[in-house]
């Protein structure tokens, strides 16, 4: 058996076009969604990473911003930054990236991020609305991944999908997402006892904790589903938490690094920012 590849790239393509025509139909109506991101600091993956956004953001015709402050930067003045963006009514995305200086708070950053322009769906408002099952801003790598799990053709109702990482930008969130799509899900971490045997039952495997090998060949039952979250750069190249080359050879699907959950992540990140902007749509029609 040689598993499916789940191309990231491909998927995120056709994605955004649908996307594009959104956003050519909120232009007629004379608004252009916009993504501004904040980035603190010099650090050379963050950059790439964040003008990555934009230029996929400017490709399917939105505007995208990129507000650069330096190292030093104090807690305090980004916060005045988020705030007269969180005032404009031109900005309808915002994201801060991360990991922030030592000398800022995340939490107090993302608290201050105005629940409705929040794409990154980590603004403690919109976490707790994505549990209390309200409409909210879902994490955009949880929805991407969601979205590859489409292409899978899993039908997740019954399956046994176990998820490596408990953080609060990947594992808890998906594990919300799949438990509402009827699966059954297992959510480990680095406490876990039986990690390997639980891997071995389960119909889908996602990881995400930057462990380079941690998912092998023999973890995998044949035909499962293996989302690969894991980004971790050896040697100057990027690897995933699963043995690839191995472990596509039992799996029914997978997804490759690079070119799996990343591109679909900045897709989400649009697709956000759309809502936004329809959001402010409504809104003008409501006022009418």
């Amino acid at each position: 058996m040689t598993a499916k590849i789940l191309d990231g790239k491909k998927i995120a393509q056709d994605y955004q076009a649908n996307l594009q025509s959104e956003v050519t139909a909120l232009q007629a109506e004379g608004i252009t969604p916009n993504l501004t991101v904040v980035l603190v600091g010099n650090d050379g993956a963050s950059l790439s990473y964040v003008t990555s956004k934009k230029k996929a953001a400017e490709k399917i015709g939105m505007s995208s911003d990129i507000i650069r402050l330096a190292e030093d930067t104090s807690e305090e003045d980004v916060l005045t930054v988020i705030r007269k963006l969180n005032e404009d009514p031109t900005v309808h995305g915002i994201l801060v990236q991360v990991p922030l200086p030592q000398q800022i708070n995340e939490t107090h950053i993302l608290e201050a991020i105005a629940p409705e322009k929040d794409v990154d769906g980590f603004n403690p408002v919109n976490i707790g609305r994505l549990y209390a099952g309200v409409e909210t801003f879902i994490p955009c790598t949880p929805l991407g991944i969601m979205e590859l799990l489409k292409h899978a053709d899993s039908d997740l109702t019954g399956q046994e999908v176990a998820v490596i990482g408990r953080s609060h930008i990947v594992g808890q969130p998906v594990a919300k997402l799949l438990t509402d799509s009827n699966a059954t899900v297992t959510l480990l971490h680095s406490r876990s006892r039986f990690l390997k045997e639980t891997l071995k039952r389960s119909d889908i495997i996602i990881s995400a904790v930057g462990k380079p090998g941690l998912v092998t060949k023999e973890d995998v039952k044949p035909g499962a589903v293996v989302i690969d979250v894991g980004n971790t750069v050896v040697d100057g190249r990027l690897q995933g938490d699963v043995l690839y080359d191995d472990v596509k050879e039992v799996a029914g699907a997978i997804t490759p690094v690079p070119g799996g959950v990343g591109p679909m992540t900045i897709t989400m990140v649009l697709n956000n920012t759309l809502i936004a902007a329809q959001r402010t749509k409504q809104q003008r029609h409501t006022k009418k």
